[in-house]
């Protein structure tokens, strides 16, 4: 008789936008072909009332729920926790963010990384007595808030093009180096080792002739609303051939910079955004990092994600089978000890499984 196929309680938290666009039928029916069910959440009750879980994933933020997601590995420490609250926070800060791109050591000898320079601002008083050329700026600079919790909030973001507009600005801000780079954007996709990079339109070109008849800043969504009206215009039809004809970045060294920054972070859900310094050509810039997504807008994502729940979730369950056999056989070499037909094992009890080895059963 054919053996059941192994089945697998992958419970999510999500808001409900996110779960929306996430937790699709297609994604859902997938997952139950490979034995995979996706269970969602009721936060307003405890975790360990609704498992067992095999892997929880989830973006929620709050000291409730790190809590309840602390509470439930402490009681059941082989669940999977995609992923770690404290190390998903570097990324609610816009400086913390960038700085481990900063880190990175990868060789390539066509193109180069960075980061773009950025200051931060606290204040009101400091953005009045605010000289940017000082701080290694220039206009036009990019503004963004500082906290980056996924709220309406941290997405309200302006191009600044001149003191005037600075004036206007709401600190705890960001103010980052506008970095010209032909309108196009890469966009690249991390689930575990998976990588996918899609160029995305973007902000256009800002030339120092444009720089001197602009008003003082424009959000993002005038920006966009601009392009919009500009499709007429034979300016957005040259935009539109700029993505066409926009050349990739050589995929090893996206996908090396995506290990590096998995590594670094110990995250496996993110998503990171790159720009090409069209001054130089093979110069690429990480502007920003995002944790968990829209994953529904990559081609193909039900397959990556069921691939990747699969594949973790195998792998734990062979480790764990894996140290329960390495413990019994610790407990036949104790026993044959005990009865005299041993010599180095002798009295040696059974030594228990580390706190650190059941938290993480698997290292990526």
């Amino acid at each position: 008789m054919e053996e059941s196929m192994k089945k697998f309680r992958v419970g999510y938290a999500l808001a409900p936008k996110k779960e929306a666009s996430f937790v699709q039928d297609s994604l859902v029916s997938l997952g139950k072909e490979k034995g995979i069910d996706l269970i969602k959440i009721d936060t307003s009750k405890p975790l360990i009332d609704q498992g067992p879980f095999d892997c929880v994933i989830h973006k929620l933020y709050g000291k409730d729920w790190k809590n309840q997601l602390e509470d439930y590995s402490a009681k059941d420490p082989n669940v999977l926790i995609i992923d770690p609250p404290e190390a998903i926070e570097r990324l609610h800060n816009r400086i913390s963010m960038l700085e481990v791109v900063k880190g990175l050591e990868i060789e390539n000898k066509t193109a180069s990384f960075g980061i773009p320079r950025q200051i931060v601002i606290y204040d009101a008083k400091t953005v009045a007595e605010l000289e940017i050329e000082r701080e290694g700026l220039k206009f036009p600079v990019i503004a963004k808030p500082l906290v980056a919790d996924g709220s309406a909030k941290s997405h309200k973001m302006s191009l600044v093009f001149n003191n005037d507009g600075l004036n206007k600005l709401k600190p705890p801000i960001v103010l980052q180096e506008f970095v010209n780079h032909g309108g196009v954007i890469f966009k690249v996709y991390v689930v575990g080792e998976y990588v996918k990079c899609v160029k995305r339109k973007s902000l256009p070109d800002v030339t120092q002739e444009k720089l001197g008849i602009l008003e003082d800043s424009l959000s993002f969504s005038q920006i966009s609303n601009l392009n919009c009206i500009e499709k007429m215009d034979d300016k957005y039809y040259k935009m539109m051939k700029n993505l066409e004809d926009a050349e990739m970045p050589p995929i090893s060294f996206i996908v090396d910079i995506a290990k590096g920054l998995r590594e670094a972070m110990k995250l496996q859900f993110f998503n990171f955004d790159v720009i090409r310094d069209t001054s130089v050509g093979n110069k690429y810039l990480v502007i920003d990092i995002n944790y968990f997504p829209g994953y529904a807008k990559m081609p193909g994502y039900e397959s990556v994600l069921t691939d990747f729940f699969w594949d973790v979730l195998n792998k734990k369950e062979k480790g764990s089978e894996s140290r329960n056999l390495d413990s019994c056989e610790k407990e036949v070499r104790k026993l044959v000890a005990n009865n005299g037909c041993g010599e180095d094992d002798v009295g040696l009890p059974v030594s228990p499984l580390n706190r650190e080895e059941k938290e993480n059963p698997i290292q990526f």
